[in-house]
């Protein structure tokens, strides 16, 4: 019994990693088109509304929104039934309940994502709608700058993961994701920077108590946009995106989670330090 629910959620795992790559890849490719064209960036929000009216949109839809739901499920229990071996000291702990507020976070997203399925317009800025919720209530210019904080250390911890090849221990060492490990770090990185710049915004209306100041995504790729050399910039962006989105992708395939792949996997970091 405990085999089928362990390969159980392993599926469940692949499927939240794959919704979370659509998504990215969908974002990246709409970016790298703004960056040759006229048009404007889009963030996570509006690129989904923009692939409601595409063919086969709707389907899309409900296969991400159900995707992240899975996503949520995965992380949550892989928290509480600490499924990864992180353990009960203070460390290991931090991790688990981060693994559990991720999972919320997108099990959020991925509600949003079958509204816009139902037919919610999907307008607006998610950012600045939070922002200025959060800014009504009791405190809530020090909950705004807080969010960016913890925002900011999700970006700078990407950027490490990257940076210190710390992901490879997560990752089976194969042929494939030997080949793919520069891209998956430049992934990784670029992500964790567009983060960092969110987390500026953000940050940025809780000093000024102004939420219109707040951005998503989108926000945050039209800013490079505007800046000099901007085309190259967002160009770049766009292909952090789709390095990152395919790292969702690789994570899918090759993720190892000791409690259900078992310990003779050999890392891509084993791997590495073996050739």
């Amino acid at each position: 019994m405990a085999g089928k629910t362990h390969e159980g959620l392993k599926w469940v795992m692949r499927a939240g990693y794959g919704a979370r790559g659509l998504i990215y890849v969908i974002v990246g490719v709409l970016a790298l088109l703004a960056a040759v064209t006229a048009q404007q960036a889009s963030g996570t929000k509006d690129a989904l509304a923009q692939l409601r009216g595409e063919p086969m949109g709707l389907t899309a839809l409900w296969v991400i929104g159900l995707g992240l739901f899975a996503y949520m499920v995965w992380r949550v229990v892989a928290g509480i039934a600490d499924v990864e071996d992180h353990g009960t000291d203070a460390k290991g702990l931090v991790a688990r309940a981060g693994q559990i507020t991720t999972g919320l976070l997108h099990g959020a997203i991925g509600l949003s994502v079958i509204g816009l399925a139902m037919g919610d317009s999907g307008s607006g800025d998610g950012a600045s709608d939070w922002t200025a919720r959060l800014m009504a209530m009791p405190m809530g210019r020090y909950l705004v700058g807080a969010g960016a904080l913890i925002l900011a250390g999700a970006g700078v911890y990407y950027a490490y993961k990257g940076l210190s090849g710390k992901y490879k221990e997560h990752l089976a060492g194969s042929a494939l994701t030997l080949r793919l490990d520069p891209v998956l770090t430049a992934g990784l990185v670029i992500y964790g920077a567009l983060l960092a710049l969110v987390a500026v915004s953000i940050g940025y209306a809780a000093l000024t108590a102004n939420p219109e100041q707040a951005g998503g995504l989108g926000k945050a790729l039209q800013e490079l946009r505007s800046m000099r050399f901007g085309r190259y910039l967002l160009g770049g962006a766009a292909l952090g995106l789709m390095a990152f989105a395919l790292f969702n992708f690789v994570q899918a395939a090759y993720r190892v989670v000791p409690r259900i792949s078992g310990p003779d996997v050999q890392t891509l970091k084993a791997k590495l330090e073996a050739s």
